[in-house]
């Protein structure tokens, strides 16, 4: 690792990033696909020894934390999303229910340890710095305080104009850590917050239990379309996170990531635990034949 403990924590920057998108996965991708692929490259940036970024973003789907698992009245809640035509699995990060689609960007970044390890704060805030960056040509600052009346509410909540915008969370195996997030990109913001807000409302049924929930607000979202006043998607955004790495690493280009054998055979053992987690947290409600 001696790129890495040469440039230290502050230059994480300027690392040379391989490259890894789900469009171009080789095996069949679903939900517990994203989660899988995440744990193998995890695995895969600690034995090389090399920085990723992954992107997936998604078609219509919920990703669940696994204290929604717990709601009283779990199956109730569920209809909501089985009713606007949404799929659902539960997520191996922490958290809880956050919406994905095709106007949201979910992405990661992933890390090998350095000569100092990596801790939870100076992660998320590498990730606040990165999607800074890549919104500076539209003038927007980008803050990082928790939003508690959004869904999935937490400490690094990013936000324009005191509205928030995207969600972060962790995962670390091993040698590595991986910081994701997901970014409402443009579409209706207060459709998906609504939906969160039914599935807690149907899920509790005004039950009081040992689990907390947030109590949504939608008016405290928004898409960072909505807030730069532009037109600006998935794509785009996309196209601005590889410019901001290529920049910083003083214009060398990302590496193509491969799927190689390891990850391919790492990921398959990953994705066998969603499937348990998943049959294990939701029961009935977990669509086997689909997985």
């Amino acid at each position: 690792m001696s790129e890495l403990q040469a440039d230290g924590l502050d230059q994480w920057k300027e690392y040379v990033f391989e490259l890894y998108h789900t469009d171009d996965f080789p095996l069949d991708v679903n939900g517990l696909t994203y989660f899988a692929l995440t744990d193998a490259l995890i695995k895969y940036a600690g034995w090389a020894e090399q920085p990723l970024v992954y992107f997936w973003p998604s078609d219509p789907l919920i990703f669940l934390g696994m204290v929604d698992s717990k709601l009283p009245h779990l199956n109730d809640g569920l209809k909501v999303f089985e009713e606007a035509g949404y799929e659902y699995i539960v997520r191996n990060s922490g958290g809880l229910a956050v919406v994905s689609d095709p106007g949201v960007l979910n992405f990661s970044i992933i890390f090998p340890e350095e000569h100092q390890r990596l801790d939870i704060n100076r992660a998320y805030s590498r990730m606040h710095e990165l999607i800074s960056q890549a919104l500076a040509p539209y003038g927007v600052e980008v803050n990082a305080i928790e939003v508690p009346e959004s869904y999935c509410p937490g400490d690094y909540d990013l936000s324009i104009h005191g509205r928030k915008i995207a969600g972060i969370s962790q995962r670390r195996i091993g040698q590595g850590v991986a910081v994701m997030i997901y970014i409402s990109m443009n579409g209706d913001q207060d459709v998906r917050s609504r939906l969160i807000k039914s599935f807690y409302d149907r899920g509790l049924q005004g039950k009081t239990i040992n689990w907390d929930y947030p109590d949504i607000d939608p008016s405290v979202m928004t898409t960072v379309e909505a807030e730069i006043g532009e037109p600006i998607d998935v794509a785009k955004m996309t196209e601005l996170i590889i410019q901001v790495l290529q920049d910083n690493a003083h214009g060398q280009a990302l590496r193509e990531g491969n799927f190689t054998h390891d990850i391919l055979s790492t990921y398959m053992t990953a994705y066998d635990k969603m499937v348990m987690r998943n049959k294990k947290l939701l029961g009935s409600a977990f669509d086997k034949e689909a997985y």
